[in-house]
């Protein structure tokens, strides 16, 4: 049997900055906003509020491009205001929940600009450059967010890897130095007294690009269980890992407490089950609800006592699941957004639910495809 932890009968409600709470009427949500609707989510009956990136950052992928993992983007406070919602929230029994990017940084990093400016200095290692292969791109890499995963840096001729936005480069976790600055900003953050770390794509940090391997590298897990060994494995904090390609074997690999690496991760087989093979993520088919059963049915007796799952059905990065399986008419709405809280808080594992989940919010429409602010677009 699984030791019992806090986080086994806790639920996480994910909160987006820039659209949850605006406290000076500037259009933009902010700290001082999710401070002042603490009381509505400890009424709620929350545990845990996982923050989706809070770090000072231009903002080219939504915070997910931070350029000082130390410091809080401006539109959303000050790290007064950051430690503010640290006590305000633990004062109320609940934790903060930190979304970590460890797979790149910002091109606005002082790491970063340092390394393009001098290429003989140490960070420029902290990233993965490589010279042309016949005058063009190292290999056929693509980025997530299409095109090459490569881009020029035209002072110095090489190429550097981006497996997101040009402006998101890759870091270079086989350089133990970088390991070890990382390990120190979550020793940083811990000794605030966050409750745990919500890990973005972790699964690429193990790549190995000149082999063509992004996801699940030979070298991940290790990783994983040195920065366990170095930081969070020393307190009782919740790590979960988003791992877009696990199967319950690899996620056992994760969250196995004897493996000492995570407390679980994200899987996405169910979220993928309307998806068709070889069209875009926009193209999906009918739900089958019977393969949607198999796969909850496989995840809850594959994981059993070896590990722990993760339940969700939204999040920053999918559509709104009474829109997308459910029924958002105004006639059943309600009743759909209900069935769906149900099948979800009935399986074994840790909820995670995404604001506005809780009043079965829908999809937003949009009259035209120019109105969506899209890096993908």
């Amino acid at each position: 049997m699984l030791e019992k932890k806090w986080w086994h009968s806790s639920v996480v409600y994910q909160i987006y900055p820039r659209s949850f709470c605006d406290s000076n009427n500037d259009g933009i949500g902010d700290l001082k906003g999710i401070i002042s609707k603490l009381d509505y989510l400890k009424e709620l009956g929350i545990d845990v509020i996982w923050l989706s990136p809070v770090y000072k950052s231009p903002n080219d992928d939504n915070g997910y491009d931070i350029s000082d993992y130390r410091d809080i983007m401006d539109e959303f406070g000050t790290m007064e205001d950051m430690d503010n919602l640290l006590k305000e929230a633990n004062d109320r029994g609940i934790k903060i929940l930190m979304d970590l990017v460890l797979n790149h940084t910002s091109d606005e990093h002082k790491w970063f600009m340092e390394a393009k400016k001098n290429p003989n200095s140490k960070y420029r290692d902290y990233y993965i450059f490589r010279k042309p292969v016949d005058g063009k791109e190292p290999n056929e890499m693509k980025s997530t967010f299409s095109g090459s995963a490569w881009e020029l840096d035209k002072n110095s001729n090489e190429y550097y890897l981006h497996l997101f936005s040009k402006k998101q480069p890759d870091l270079n976790w086989e350089n133990e130095e970088v390991r070890n600055e990382l390990y120190d900003m979550i020793n940083f953050w811990i000794d605030k007294g966050v409750g745990g770390f919500r890990l973005d794509v972790i699964d690429l940090v193990g790549k190995e690009p000149d082999k063509l391997i992004t996801a699940n590298g030979p070298k991940l897990h290790e990783y994983i269980n040195e920065m366990n060994v170095n930081t969070f494995g020393k307190k009782d904090l919740l790590t979960v890992g988003e791992t877009w390609g696990a199967t319950p074997k690899i996620a056992k690999l994760y969250s196995n407490p004897i493996r000492n690496e995570l407390s679980m991760v994200f899987q996405f087989e169910h979220i993928s089950l309307d998806e068709i093979p070889g069209k875009t993520k926009w193209d999906l088919a009918p739900l089958n609800f019977i393969k949607l059963k198999e796969v909850f049915n496989k995840w809850q007796t594959e994981l059993d006592n070896e590990g722990w799952n993760s339940l969700f059905w939204n999040n920053h990065d999918l559509p709104r699941i009474v829109s997308r399986w459910g029924n958002d008419s105004e006639e059943y709405r309600e009743l759909s957004a209900k069935m769906l809280a149900t099948v979800l808080h009935m399986q074994k594992g840790t909820p995670y639910i995404y604001q506005g989940e809780e009043i079965g919010m829908t999809n937003v429409v949009f009259d035209s495809i120019d109105e969506y602010n899209d890096i993908e677009l």
